[in-house]
């Protein structure tokens, strides 16, 4: 068993999963979605970025790109986070709320593709 490999996957899935728990519940309910866990799905999601610069195959070409987008749309919610609550004063209301969560569940769905890109090369390593 590769170490590096299985922290890698570990990784991986840890940054999809922690953006799944702050993307799951109302839209625009900012009671749902708690500032922590973006940050720690931001955190993680970067660091999965990092391991990813080792692998020079077309397939790890593909999953870098994919955790580059999700970490920008996790670092634009962010941005639009930090602007409504100190730049603006405007606060977590229902569209800004709505409009972190839609950037969250982009970066999400990059983190689904790179996921199951993961799987798919495990497959056929295997074969």
């Amino acid at each position: 068993m590769n170490l590096e490999k299985v922290v890698f996957g570990a990784f991986v899935i840890l940054a999809m999963t922690l953006n799944f728990g702050f993307f799951l519940g109302d839209i625009d309910n900012p009671a749902h979605h708690h500032h922590y866990e973006l940050f720690a799905a931001l955190v993680v999601s970067l660091i999965a970025t990092v391991l990813k610069f080792g692998d020079r195959s077309q397939i790890g070409a593909v999953l870098l790109g994919t955790s580059i987008v999700a970490d920008l749309e996790l670092i634009a919610a962010a941005l639009v986070w930090g602007l409504a609550e100190h730049v603006t004063g405007v606060g977590l209301t229902p569209e800004v709320t709505a409009s972190i969560v839609s950037l969250s569940g982009g970066a999400l769905l990059a983190n689904i593709v790179s996921v199951v890109l993961l799987v798919i090369e495990t497959v056929v390593l295997l074969r």
